[in-house]
Order: structure tokens, then C-alpha cells, then sequence
């Protein structure tokens, strides 16, 4: 089930928090690793880890101000695309920091990195979203939220990780191959 008291917990804390300035800016929230957050193997389950950063997200859009001004144009977000990075277990009960914040934006999507990070300084795990601000239209671009949020600046240079990524993503097959027989389909049309 999704962490709702969780969120609610943590967005309302974020409130209290001073705003950021920019999208750009970083949002540090800490938490616990819960019996319920387990894999099988007693670490943080990756699914949830991916929940969890829902979390960081929404308290980094409370505090940019992102909230306020989705509900009042109507407008809605989603997530059109994850690259994820495990690299150290957080086990039960282990408290952890994430950091979030907006990388750059293009055109169409705003790119976030969050990252959690162990008490031990060891980074746990990072996840690069591409986010869509929409409306019943489609996809907003990223200047006109910016400026629906008073922010009147351009895109930070995107890395080279992130737009390699994109590139990447770009030569993804869609749909996905459903079947054997597709995917011989496939390969014959790319001959």
C-alpha cells in the first residue's frame, strides 16, 4: 500500500519548513526503514524505495510552491520515465537522508535526481525522474510552470549522464515487444 500518512506527514512538515527559492534548490527530509518498507531479505524492497521518493518529491513541490500552483491551475504531474541506481542495502529500522531536487528541464519535461544516503555518508541509491506537468491538453511546458511559479530562469546545463540518458531512452522500442513472434517481426523490418 502507498505510504498516504507518510506523505501527509512529510509534505506537511516541508510546509513548516522555509520555501526554496528556486526548483533547483535541495530538499533533505530524513526517514526510518520500516518492517513494512522489507524485502525478503530484510533491506528496503526497491519498489518501495521508488514509493518513497514520491515522498521527497511531493515535500520538494510543497516547498518550491508546485502544489499550490497545480491545484490552483489544475493541473496534474506524472513520472514519464525512471533510471534507478541501487548501490547499498538500508536495512530495517535504519534511518536514512534523501535529497531532492529539479536537475534542468527541456522543452517538455522537468529532470529530478534524489538520492538516499546512509549515516555512514555512503550514498544508497539514486534515481534520475522525468517529470510532465499536464493539463486535459497534455504536457506544459516547463517554462510556463516556471513562470505560473514566479521563476523567471533558464534550465541549468543538463549533464552529460542525463541527456545520454535521453538519448538512450529515445532508441527504447514502443510499444514493447509483446511476443516471439514480434520481436522476429521486429528484427526483419530492421534489416
Amino acid at each position: 500500500m502507498f505510504p498516504f500518512v507518510r506523505l501527509i506527514k512529510d509534505v506537511a512538515l516541508a510546509r513548516r519548513q522555509p520555501p526554496l527559492a528556486r526548483l533547483t534548490d535541495m530538499h533533505v527530509s530524513h526517514h526510518i526503514c520500516w518492517p513494512h518498507d522489507l524485502d525478503i531479505w530484510l533491506e528496503l524492497n526497491n519498489g518501495r524505495a521508488l514509493s518513497l521518493y514520491d515522498l521527497g518529491r511531493s515535500a520538494l513541490a510543497a516547498r518550491t510552491g508546485l502544489i499550490a500552483v497545480l491545484h490552483q491551475r489544475r493541473w496534474g504531474l506524472t513520472m514519464a520515465g525512471t533510471s534507478t541506481r541501487f548501490r547499498r542495502r538500508i536495512h530495517g529500522f535504519e534511518r536514512f537522508e534523501m535529497r531532492s531536487r529539479a536537475l534542468c528541464w527541456d522543452d517538455k519535461f522537468i529532470y529530478l535526481e534524489q538520492s538516499m544516503w546512509k549515516r555512514s555518508g555512503e550514498c544508497a541509491s539514486h534515481v534520475l525522474y522525468r517529470a510532465a506537468v499536464t493539463d486535459r491538453n497534455g504536457i506544459i511546458a516547463p517554462s510556463y510552470v516556471l513562470d505560473a511559479l514566479g521563476q523567471q530562469e533558464e534550465s541549468p546545463k543538463m549533464p552529460g549522464w542525463v541527456s545520454d540518458w535521453i538519448a538512450a531512452d529515445g532508441n527504447r522500442p514502443w510499444p514493447p515487444m509483446q511476443d516471439a513472434e514480434d520481436m522476429g517481426e521486429r528484427q526483419h523490418r530492421s534489416r
